[in-house]
């Protein structure tokens, strides 16, 4: 399976919500006291199993999931209290799934489940984020176009892939420019337009698309989307309303274990976070001819990569998967940008993750 198209396969799911016309079958685990196994208590202290849930990944089970193969690696899954956790391969945003109840979380992103709120009045909610900054970047040769703002690319041809217009023109509309002020070209996701100088600039992702094209020999600009007036969160935990009002205990020990295998992938080094990944990958991928091997060279700059958009200052004070007032604002209003308007109550329910920290306040070091 390529890893080139990662951006565009994401975003065209985004746009090809299937309408569900009511929830149909949300599991609700019961909760069980065993004797032995599992962390969590319940509020007589008696420890709980959580049985199994099912849990929908946005893509390849590739380093965009370090923390869960940590999760596995060191077994913070069955000390939470889960007889199995099952991470489905993507690509898939995970709406539709948790609209019909055959998966319990998704790893998703705010563009998907804002666009799923907006358009179908889905009772869904965003509870954690693993990106803080979203990965889209405008991708130019340093020594072409050299698009450094978003000003640069007046009078430029972009690259834009059909799946991802839509939030691309949020990103000239945020800066203040007119779609007549920039040549749109529709492009798919070989990157041979960008380098043989068809367009100026190209949509690519900062843990993906930018990455090949350094690979290939070439010194890069990449001006982002997040740091040029389109911030929201990316790689997301999202679950429906009723699911989570009835499995609080449930997403708290998820989520913990969680934490836990994501303060791995900064804690560990490199090295071993790609041979945790490639086992994982490798093992998801066993008897599937058409897989390719992970490259690891490129999937050890695509984890240091990731790092960038999972810490921030925010997430150094508050802890990892925490989306301050200020993002969740930001994040609504890149939305509306994109024409998907929602309000902060609406989409985020930081309930959870806020008591956990609360509760734990030693999980909040994640950094070396």
């Amino acid at each position: 399976m390529s890893q080139l198209s990662r951006s565009g396969v994401l975003a065209s799911a985004t746009r090809k919500l299937v309408k569900v016309g009511a929830l149909a079958g949300v599991l609700t685990l019961g909760l069980t006291a065993c004797s032995s196994g599992g962390s969590s208590e319940s509020s007589s202290g008696e420890e709980q199993s959580f049985g199994s849930i099912s849990v929908q990944y946005s893509w390849i089970k590739n380093e965009e999931f370090a923390g869960e193969a940590y999760a596995y690696d060191k077994g913070y899954y069955d000390e939470a209290g889960f007889d199995e956790v099952t991470g489905i391969a993507g690509p898939d945003t995970g709406v539709t799934k948790l609209l019909a109840g055959t998966v319990q979380v998704a790893l998703s992103d705010a563009a998907s489940v804002g666009a799923a709120i907006a358009e179908q009045d889905a009772p869904l909610k965003i509870i954690g984020a693993t990106f803080q900054k979203n990965p889209f970047t405008i991708v130019s040769l340093t020594d072409g176009a050299d698009i450094q703002s978003p000003e640069d690319m007046i009078g430029k041809t972009i690259g834009v892939q059909d799946s991802n217009t839509s939030v691309f023109k949020a990103l000239l509309a945020a800066n203040g420019i007119s779609e007549d002020q920039v040549d749109i070209q529709s492009v798919g996701y070989d990157p041979t337009v960008l380098i043989d100088g068809t367009v100026d600039g190209w949509v690519g992702y900062t843990t993906n698309e930018v990455l090949t094209v350094e690979n290939m020999g070439y010194d890069v600009t990449s001006m982002t989307y997040a740091d040029n007036g389109l911030p929201y969160v990316a790689e997301t935990y999202a679950v429906t309303d009723e699911y989570l009002a009835a499995n609080q205990d449930l997403l708290k020990a998820f989520l913990i274990a969680e934490i836990k295998g994501w303060t791995h992938v900064f804690q560990e080094d490199t090295d071993t976070t790609v041979e945790v990944v490639t086992n994982f990958y490798n093992e998801a991928t066993t008897g599937d001819a058409s897989a390719e091997a992970l490259d690891p060279t490129k999937t050890a700059q695509a984890v240091e990569a990731e790092k960038d958009l999972i810490s921030t200052a925010d997430t150094e004070e508050n802890g990892l998967f925490t989306i301050s007032d200020e993002l969740q604002e930001q994040t609504v209003a890149s939305l509306a940008a994109a024409g998907w308007d929602v309000t902060v109550d609406e989409l985020f329910d930081t309930t959870i993750i806020d008591e956990i920290y609360s509760e734990n306040p030693d999980l909040k070091s994640y950094l070396p």
